[in-house]
């Protein structure tokens, strides 16, 4: 007998008859013999209605409160989810975070996880139920509601999973896989069979939507075998697991984009220590995350500093940077929206010579001007005006023949 832990995302649970399909899914594995706990998102669009609702009444509500609300809505779905489930003939129960308890620290609207509790799992598991769990959900040791943030529900899971010691955790979402690059923007996207943790980290980082950061960092400290699948359809998914020797076999895997990207620019400043910590401390404070960094050579003791933030971070850091201005003796301080962050992730670069070239010249080719670049072990990002972003990603698929099998690639040493 195996524990499998699956998650389902809101347009999974959209309505009443998707509800009844996730339950025959959970069923067919139920009756398999696999003991089941099931993490669910509100049905789609709840959490928008619920944040709209707040914000007609301020348009900055008390975080604490708006968590309390936004909660309701993975509780009416663990609650539909486990009446479906009774009606089938099976027992069922479901509970909110706070019930498990799954403790998080006190950080409203993007809590960490600090504990899952699972005596009440284990006994209800014991006793042959199918458990039900909120996503998205926790509460702090003082008995606070908090909420997750952004991909709360993959985290939930994950996080349960590794407190069970789960022997899988599906993710099942609106797409069947992990893609080489977002199908939407070429239809030459290639589901992949496996991707590596760290791989599947930096896709997650860098705009890949199918899995969030944190239920990837979650996966990756506690060794949690992960498989991503559709709930419409029952096609093979992709396994996010332990790297193996095939996966640098191709000097890249994938490409994303990211469109949510902001840039800041600071200028005029003195070229001097503690200038750049005085900028990234404030934003910092501020829990704005900073991707990104390029600092301009001085001259006349004067330079510009630019970084990225997410977009929707960017009024908040304009106001911080404008804010501290004057201490910092600048010039000007500006943002733009116009940007997107391109990017290629591939274990094999490490091995690969020449990846980096292959980049550059294939954006030149396009006539796409580079911004900003970064660079890790297994990636490469490329800060472009918006209106590349997608010739980008397709041009890159291609240059790296990223449709086609690993077997009939050509790499360039």
């Amino acid at each position: 007998m195996s524990l499998i832990v699956q998650k389902y995302g809101g347009t999974s649970v959209g309505d009443l008859e998707r509800i009844a399909n996730v339950a025959r899914k959970i069923v067919r594995r139920k009756d398999q013999g696999h003991q089941m706990v099931v993490v669910v998102s509100a049905m789609a669009g709840e959490t928008d209605r619920l944040i709209g609702m707040a914000q007609k009444i301020s348009p900055t509500p008390n975080e604490r409160e708006l968590d309390v609300l936004l909660s309701t809505g993975e509780q009416a779905t663990i609650a539909l989810l486990a009446m479906t489930l009774q009606a089938m003939g099976y027992l069922a129960v479901s509970y909110c975070g706070w019930q498990i308890p799954l403790v998080t620290d006190d950080a409203y609207g993007a809590a960490r996880i600090n504990d899952v509790k699972r005596d009440a799992i284990h006994t209800d598991l014991e006793a042959g139920k199918i458990v039900i769990v909120a996503g998205f959900q926790g509460v702090t040791d003082a008995g606070s509601i908090t909420t997750l943030g952004r991909g709360g529900s993959d985290t939930s899971a994950v996080a349960v999973a590794a407190a069970l010691k789960a022997d899988l955790c599906e993710i099942f979402t609106d797409v069947d896989g992990v893609y080489t690059t977002d199908p939407h923007i070429t239809s030459k996207a290639r589901k992949l069979s496996s991707v590596a943790y760290e791989e599947m980290l930096e896709m997650a980082s860098l705009g890949a939507k199918v899995l969030f950061i944190r239920a990837v960092e979650f996966a990756m400290r506690y060794r949690v075998p992960v498989v991503v699948r559709s709930s419409f359809n029952d096609n093979q998914g992709t396994m996010v697991t332990e790297e193996n020797p095939e996966m640098e076999k191709e000097s890249v895997r994938a490409v994303t984009c990211n469109m949510k990207e902001a840039k800041i620019t600071v200028t005029g400043v003195k070229d001097k220590p503690g200038v750049a910590s005085n900028i990234f401390s404030a934003l910092a404070d501020a829990h704005i995350v900073i991707d990104m960094i390029i600092q301009n050579s001085s001259a006349e003791g004067k330079t510009d500093i630019s970084f990225t933030i997410p977009e929707a971070d960017l009024a908040k850091g304009l106001e911080i940077c404008r804010h501290i201005q004057g201490s910092l003796a600048a010039q000007d301080v500006s943002g733009s929206t116009d940007i997107a962050k391109v990017s290629i992730i591939g274990l094999g670069m490490r091995s690969y010579s020449g990846v980096a070239a292959k980049m550059f010249t294939t954006l030149a080719h396009e006539g796409i001007n580079i911004e900003m670049i970064s660079t890790s072990e297994i990636k490469i990002s490329c800060v472009v005006r918006k209106k590349y972003a997608e010739l980008a990603v397709r041009a890159l698929h291609d240059a790296f023949e990223l449709d086609k099998p690993k077997e009939t690639q050509t790499e360039a040493h």
